[in-house]
């Protein structure tokens, strides 16, 4: 859809705070990038990076690009890393119900940006509102066929995101969510 775009690369650094505040404990935390979109993987790396030098974390990075890297990414965050921020992708936006999965499987805290994720077992997702997305598209058409042609409208950035937080999942990784978060929460998964 013409002229209407989300957040991604910019979540990274919340993303990964939300996370930490989740798990205060962690020293390490990891980030999940596709080498195979290598812009997205550069700016992400980069900010997320940054966030975790601010919150005196070490950061691993960790890639996929391809399903068979998932067991082998999985298999190395169980003995390192405290959590796993997924970066935004569209390779992995197709898989957020398989990596919520595989998270909730390994035990590994993790967060994404779409809440397929958090429904299929991931933790948290913290992105962008699909409804909000959704309406702006609408709004879009309808200016369309009130005769507006796509080329003179401007691109517009959803500003709105929203965080939901399995607790589910929190209670099954043996984690107990702070009622900071909770109260932020724009839904919660019993």
């Amino acid at each position: 859809m013409t002229g209407a775009t989300s957040m991604g690369v910019e979540l990274g650094p919340k993303q990964l705070e939300v996370l930490r505040e989740l798990v205060p404990t962690a020293t390490t935390m990891a980030l999940l990038i596709n080498p195979g979109s290598p812009a997205i993987a550069e700016l992400t790396t980069k900010q997320v990076q940054a966030a975790a030098r601010t919150l005196g974390l070490n950061l691993q990075v960790v890639h996929a690009s391809t399903e068979l890297d998932f067991d082998t990414v999985f298999a190395t965050l169980i003995q390192r890393a405290g959590g796993l921020v997924i970066g935004p992708d569209a390779f992995f936006t197709a898989r957020a119900q398989e990596l919520g999965a595989l998270a909730l499987r390994h035990r590994v805290p993790a967060i994404y940006q779409y809440p397929e994720f958090a429904a299929a077992g991931g933790l948290m997702t913290y992105g962008a509102s699909i409804t909000e997305l959704y309406r702006q598209a609408g709004v879009y058409v309808g200016l369309i066929l009130k005769g507006e042609k796509p080329a003179d409208l401007p691109v517009r950035q959803s500003t709105k995101v929203e965080l939901i937080v399995n607790l589910k999942t929190a209670r099954a990784l043996g984690l107990t969510v702070p009622l900071t978060l909770l109260g932020r929460a724009d839904e919660i998964i019993e």
